[in-house]
């Protein structure tokens, strides 16, 4: 899974801005440039706005997601993107979605939580104090966002499946919610022991994955949910699983199985 994971990076940043398709993202959705004093850098963000954003003055409920270059627009994708604006769109979804676009080359520093001995990374530290302290209050403040934890999602895949299933057990206060798809938790052992450390965790958790990802997926999968069972009774109801037969590592994959994971956690 690792040697997938390190080429899945490559081609995010080989292929960024290379397809020749046309823009594809609807028109709820915008973007603006924040500067990233955690990560030394500035990061492009993605903002999807519910349809009737403009006509009301409700708060809405906030989902961060990690990628943003696949979630919108298939110009800026690599393999096809999530169709979010789309999908929501046909919800007439109540939330608001903020994509955190990857730092290509940097990629996979940034969505680790600790380092591995062959490809590095674990400046996910300094990712998630950016969304927390820095990203979070500057959308607080624009937008219209219910702000509790209970209001909070945050998702991704692969590695972004990883690192937002590890900042609900580092800021358990500000997300209480998780989509995890297929999490990269082969990355490092580090996250069960951290896991395992954490006293309790009350946010919901989405996991969605394939039992045709690799040899690890499924078995890494059922040790986390032992690791969770032990954190929390299953009368709580906490925890959806979503196996997806046949299901590989992949946009396809994600994408279809969206709608249900926003749908559960809202």
């Amino acid at each position: 899974m690792i040697r997938k994971l390190i080429a899945l990076s490559i081609i995010f940043f080989a292929s960024a801005n290379a397809s020749a398709q046309g823009n594809t993202a609807t028109k709820q959705v915008s973007t603006i440039t924040i500067d990233a004093p955690q990560l030394q850098c500035e990061k492009k963000i993605w903002i999807y706005l519910p349809k009737n954003y403009d006509s009301t003055q409700k708060k809405y409920p906030v989902i961060y997601m990690h990628d943003a270059q696949n979630l919108f627009d298939a110009k800026t994708s690599f393999v096809g993107e999530w169709n979010v604006d789309e999908k929501l769109d046909s919800l007439n979804a109540q939330v608001i979605v903020i994509g955190i676009e990857h730092g290509n080359n940097k990629r996979i520093d940034e969505l680790t939580p600790y380092k591995n001995a062959k490809y590095g990374g674990g400046n996910a530290d300094n990712y998630l104090e950016f969304i927390v302290k820095t990203l979070k209050p500057e959308i607080d403040k624009k937008y219209r966002t219910k702000t509790n934890s209970k209001n909070t999602a945050i998702m991704g895949s692969s590695l972004g499946g990883l690192v937002s299933f590890y900042a609900i057990l580092k800021y358990p206060e500000v997300f209480g919610k998780a989509g995890v798809f297929s999490p990269s938790f082969d990355y490092s052992k580090d996250i069960y022991t951290t896991t395992e450390n954490t006293k309790k965790t009350n946010a919901k958790i989405y996991f969605l994955y394939g039992d045709n990802e690799d040899a690890d997926m499924v078995p890494n999968m059922k040790k986390m949910d032992n690791l969770l069972a032990e954190k929390r009774c299953e009368c709580q109801h906490l925890t959806r699983k979503t196996i997806v037969k046949g299901g590989q590592h992949n946009e396809k994959l994600w994408r279809d199985g969206f709608v249900k994971a926003y749908l559960w956690l809202f």
